[in-house]
C-alpha cells in the first residue's frame, strides 16, 4: 500500500460522495427493493449490499478497475477500450449502463480530459466524448487512480468503498435507516470489501461477469416505477 500523501488524498477524493459525478442519483435497484418491501431491517440491507459486492462489484467492476489501471500504467489504449467494451457487454440493465457511463463521462471531464503529457489518456477522453467507447465509470476510475499514484489494490478498494457508501447513502435518503444503522452496516461491510477486492484483483477481463439476477430485475423494474427518487 502506498504511503504517498498525494495518492492517499486522491483516494479519499475519489471515494467521497462530494465528488460531483452524479453517483448520488444512483441506487442500482436498491430503491426498488425498498419500494417492494424486500428490505425490512439493517441485517437485510447488509446482506443485500454484501451480495452486490460478491456478485456484481467484485467479479465485474473490480475487474474493470484493476485492468484499466494496468492498461493505463502500460500506456495500452487498445487494452483500455477492450475493458470498456467488455464491461458494457456484461452490464445488462439499461439504467445501470446509463448511470455508469454518465458518471464516467463526468469523472473524465473533471480529472482526466485535461491530463498533461499523457497521450493515451487524452485519446481515451476524446473517444468517450465522441462516443467511440462507452466510458464506464470503473474504467475511467482505474485510469484516474493510476495517474494519481494509487496502486491497483488501492484503486479497487476506493472504488468498492465508494459503491458501498453510495448505496448506504441511498438507503438513508429513502428514509428507512438512520445514521447509526448505516455506520454499523459500513463497519460490517469493510471486511467484505477487502476480501472481494483481493479475490478479483488479478482477474483477466475475460473473467469479467456478474451474476446478480434479482438485482438486475429490480433495476429493470425501477425503469418503469411510477415513483422514483433515484435515476437507477
Amino acid at each position: 500500500m502506498s504511503t504517498d500523501a498525494d495518492a492517499f488524498l486522491s483516494a479519499l477524493r475519489l471515494s467521497d460522495s462530494f465528488l460531483p459525478v452524479g453517483s448520488y442519483t444512483a441506487s442500482y435497484g436498491l430503491e426498488q427493493y425498498i419500494n417492494e418491501d424486500r428490505i425490512e431491517d439493517g441485517e437485510d440491507l447488509r446482506a443485500l449490499i454484501a451480495a452486490y459486492l460478491r456478485r456484481l462489484v467484485g467479479p465485474c467492476e473490480t475487474v474493470a478497475v484493476a485492468n484499466a489501471h494496468a492498461a493505463s500504467a502500460d500506456g495500452d489504449l487498445e487494452g483500455l477500450l477492450a475493458v470498456d467494451e467488455r464491461l458494457h457487454a456484461v452490464t445488462m440493465p439499461a439504467e445501470f449502463r446509463e448511470s455508469s457511463t454518465k458518471a464516467g463521462a463526468k469523472l473524465c471531464e473533471l480529472l482526466l480530459a485535461e491530463t498533461d503529457g499523457d497521450e493515451h489518456s487524452s485519446t481515451l477522453a476524446e473517444a468517450i466524448e465522441d462516443g467511440s467507447t462507452p466510458g464506464h465509470y470503473p474504467v475511467v476510475f482505474g485510469v484516474v487512480a493510476q495517474h494519481r499514484g494509487l496502486s491497483r489494490l488501492e484503486a479497487c478498494l476506493a472504488h468498492a468503498y465508494s459503491f458501498v457508501t453510495g448505496l448506504l447513502g441511498a438507503a438513508q435518503r429513502l428514509g428507512r435507516f438512520g445514521h447509526t444503522e448505516i455506520q454499523a452496516a459500513l463497519e460490517d461491510l469493510q471486511s467484505v470489501i477487502e476480501s472481494v477486492c483481493e479475490r478479483h484483483l488479478e482477474d483477466d477481463i475475460a473473467a469479467m461477469t456478474s451474476f446478480a439476477p434479482l438485482a438486475e430485475i429490480m433495476g429493470m423494474r425501477h425503469e418503469r416505477a411510477g415513483r422514483r427518487l433515484f435515476m437507477s
